[in-house]
């Protein structure tokens, strides 16, 4: 008769080591740009409200952080929190399937101004 250690509450019936690790494939991406607001009035309203639509469109979670804090990409309130101003750098993050397509896109609506005429 086999004897089995009787369990913890809690305590994981998963095997370790485990029996395979995943394949690179099968790990989440991760992507990170740091880049200057350069549009005239900053990180205001409609210009977060246009990187939070942006954000929300990719398959990743993406936050932003100047200056040691950092918020949700999909937050307006918490973007604004952050006081970009124009000259300013903020640091866009991702992770996850589409972690890079999303850092780029993010950089790039930035980059043009959040597509404001300016």
């Amino acid at each position: 008769m086999l004897l089995q250690r009787r369990r913890k509450p809690g305590e994981s019936t998963s095997p370790w080591p485990p029996t395979s690790w995943p394949e690179r494939s099968e790990l989440s991406e991760a992507a990170n740009r740091t880049v200057e607001i350069v549009n005239k009035r900053g990180l205001h309203a409609r210009a977060s409200a246009k990187f939070v639509k942006l954000a929300a469109a990719y398959d990743a979670e993406v936050t932003v952080s100047k200056d040691g804090q950092t918020v949700d990409a999909r937050s307006i309130m918490g973007l604004m929190m952050l006081a970009a101003a124009p000259g300013c750098c903020i640091e866009i993050a991702a992770e996850g399937d589409q972690a890079e397509e999303a850092v780029s896109a993010l950089t790039d609506l930035v980059q043009r101004r959040f597509d404001e005429d300016e």
